[in-house]
């Protein structure tokens, strides 16, 4: 059941990747953040009457989801959008491929999880699955700076870890749904605080990149309810590269909808690689023990 929740996770974020792909054409990253984080934050709130449990309310672990708020997704936005800039989408999708290294091994040291080898060489299969399928001839730019790469690997780093803590604080107080509404809601303050203090021109509000924009946000905030329901189910070494495998995803539904993505027989080979890792994990005998 875990497996399939992770599953559902992870397609919210691929077509959430396209959504805003669309969205960039008309409204520039730092107006799309501010759009659809504050978003989905308004669904959680509207659903927070029908769904929020405060019957174990744990004061410890709602201050743990609100300072994982700071980080993810609002930091991890930003930190992305600022490595999209200085070194493109396709060095940025590679490295951020490797979230399920940190994610698990912060799982070992501070949870006590106990990886299984099998487990192991999964998230290295899925690590390599999506450096195939994102990486691109030519994705390093022209005055490339080895130092930009703190961005992509800084983000990376944080969405592993993320990963760890909520699955930390739902042990303290098991609710995803509350989970999430804490961490968006300072995630939100976080983005409009961003967006507000930084200067620069701005793309004019539409329409349309609002609509691509909020569909955006409702989308990410389910994948992250998805992912954090997951993790209240599984350990993290069994949900992290599961939802990691988003990018095969995503080049599945960009070739198929946006016809800008042609499959090339490395991209097959990254896809293969992928899959079959999470085949063999969720087949593992230890697939199913929490």
């Amino acid at each position: 059941m875990a497996q399939a929740v992770a599953l559902l996770s992870s397609l919210c974020f691929a077509i959430a990747l396209v959504t805003a792909r669309v969205g960039l054409r008309g409204l520039d990253a730092r107006s799309g953040a501010a759009i659809s984080i504050p978003t989905a934050t308004l669904l959680f709130l509207l659903a927070a009457p029908f769904l929020l449990d405060l019957s174990r309310f744990d004061l410890g672990a709602a201050l743990f989801f609100a300072l994982i708020g700071l980080f993810f997704p609002a930091s991890v936005t930003i930190m992305t959008f600022r490595s999209t800039h200085l070194l493109g989408p396709t060095l940025t999708s590679a490295i951020s491929g490797t979230a399920p290294l940190f994610a698990v091994a912060a799982a070992v040291l501070f949870l006590g999880e106990q990886v299984p080898g099998r487990a192991a060489l999964s998230v290295l299969g899925v690590v390599l699955g999506v450096t195939l399928l994102t990486w691109k001839k030519g994705a390093v730019r022209a005055g490339f700076r080895g130092t930009a790469l703190l961005w992509p690997i800084a983000g990376s780093m944080v969405r592993g870890l993320a990963q760890v803590a909520v699955k930390a604080g739902l042990l303290l107080w098991s609710n995803p749904f509350a989970a999430g509404l804490i961490g968006y809601l300072v995630s939100s303050a976080t983005v409009l605080g961003v967006d507000r203090l930084r200067g620069g021109a701005k793309d004019k509000l539409t329409p349309r990149g609002i609509a691509w924009f909020a569909g955006t946000g409702v989308l990410n905030g389910s994948a992250v309810l998805l992912m954090y329901v997951a993790l209240s189910m599984a350990p993290v070494w069994m949900v992290a590269p599961i939802v990691a495998s988003y990018p095969l995803l995503t080049v599945a539904i960009g070739a198929l909808f946006l016809k800008d993505e042609k499959v090339s027989l490395r991209m097959a080979l990254g896809a293969l690689v992928s899959v079959a890792s999470i085949v063999w994990l969720v087949a593992s005998p230890a697939a199913g023990r929490p």
